[in-house]
């Protein structure tokens, strides 16, 4: 084994007599072995680990420091969150100095969120802060992506066949669509179908409505989705609603041209009904045709089950594009009741996890109407439930 491998292995088992490299640690290397134990513990003749870094704001500042200079930012929030988790550090995250030492992250945004209410005034600040540089490296990430995947989506909803003026004419895509009417000895095209564009309109096309459950469990969730919210409702072509949900309503809808005020409006934790946010939803639906509803949640119902599936049906029933999002994260397969799952998939509605990354191209096929299930399943190389 060569001397860079037995260092890595070094690293990896955390030192101590039964690690079995015989390797020794030098300069940045200590450092970097320090901050590992210090979260997850150095080797022992029994092999057990556990986390030192105690309870000290000071030092978990210094530590958080020092893994940033030793470790690429992935890494970082990989470790970041497995501190939280692992050493109970939610409490010392409502410390300023220690809000303007972290990594700021997605999960790290759910966690200050699942903290609002217990938040003190003097951690207020600097944790809006860090959610906005979250929030503005997402946007950034996007919301052109998103924009354009929109927009070709309805411009291409809008396509007919009897365009009214030669400019509105299509040419590319008619001559496609008549090469069978192609003629040798004219060396030409006769096209018996016209393909054009529908004229762009100003008026709402679309009517969108995300509906999100805000348990403890779907934080990441809720960050993006606030997100995407946000962009959805500045294109005029869309009339975007969102509410959030536990086992009651919050529609907030307002906040979206504000997307760090509306995360701080959602309050991350608690019990769940479905069945009450669907129904608040189908209020705000007035176009059934023409309207998209995806509901973001892992499907644990608080509510009366029965009641939600019905409300699904006639929606579904009148016209409206239903999606069911078990996850709308960069995480793996989430947690979610699948006998509910299996019901709405016998109702003709998918559901199915989702990347931040997939979500335009998921609007997109739902703005034109395609079979959600078919496009999860080519996009995302999975079967939607």
């Amino acid at each position: 084994m060569t001397d860079e491998r037995l260092r890595r292995w070094r690293l990896v088992l955390g030192g101590g007599e039964a690690d079995g490299t015989g390797c020794a640690l030098a300069g940045a290397d200590t450092g970097m072995d320090g901050a590992l134990a210090a979260l997850y513990g150095g080797g022992g003749e029994g092999g057990e680990r556990s986390g030192g870094l105690g309870a000290s704001a000071p030092r978990v500042a210094r530590w958080l420091g020092d893994i940033r200079s030793y470790f690429p930012s992935t890494v970082v929030q990989v470790m970041q969150k497995d501190a939280v988790e692992r050493l109970n550090l939610t409490r010392l995250l409502l410390e300023p100095e220690m809000l303007e030492a972290v990594e700021p992250d997605v999960h790290l945004v759910g966690t200050l969120l699942s903290l609002n209410r217990v938040m003190p005034e003097k951690a207020r600040e600097s944790a809006r802060a860090l959610v906005a540089r979250v929030v503005a490296d997402l946007e950034r990430r996007l919301n052109q992506r998103t924009k354009a995947a929109v927009t070709g989506a309805l411009d291409r909803a809008a396509r007919t066949n009897r365009p009214r003026r030669v400019a509105d004419i299509d040419w590319n895509r008619t001559i496609r669509a008549n090469l069978h009417n192609y003629l040798p000895e004219r060396g030409t095209v006769v096209p018996s179908r016209l393909v054009g564009y529908g004229r762009r309109q100003r008026a709402v096309q679309r009517e969108v409505v995300l509906c999100i459950d805000q348990s403890g469990s779907m934080a990441a969730s809720v960050v993006y989705s606030s997100v995407f919210g946000a962009v959805l409702a500045s294109m005029r072509s869309l009339r975007t609603s969102l509410v959030v949900f536990d086992t009651s309503v919050v529609d907030l809808t307002d906040q979206l041209h504000d997307p760090v005020e509306l995360l701080f409006g959602t309050q991350l934790g608690g019990g769940t009904d479905i069945n009450r946010a669907i129904a608040y939803s189908q209020g705000l639906i007035t176009r059934p045709t023409d309207s998209i509803f995806v509901l973001i949640s892992d499907l644990y119902e608080g509510g009366v089950r029965q009641e939600m599936l019905r409300r699904v049906a006639q929606m579904t029933a009148a016209g409206v594009q239903v999606i069911v999002l078990l996850a709308l994260s960069d995480e793996g397969a989430p947690f979610y009741d699948h006998d509910n799952a299996a019901a709405l998939a016998a109702l003709g509605v998918p559901a199915f996890a989702c990347t931040p990354d997939a979500f335009p191209g998921l609007m997109a096929a739902a703005i034109e109407r395609r079979d959600i299930g078919v496009w999860a399943e080519r996009e995302l190389g999975i079967a939607a439930t």
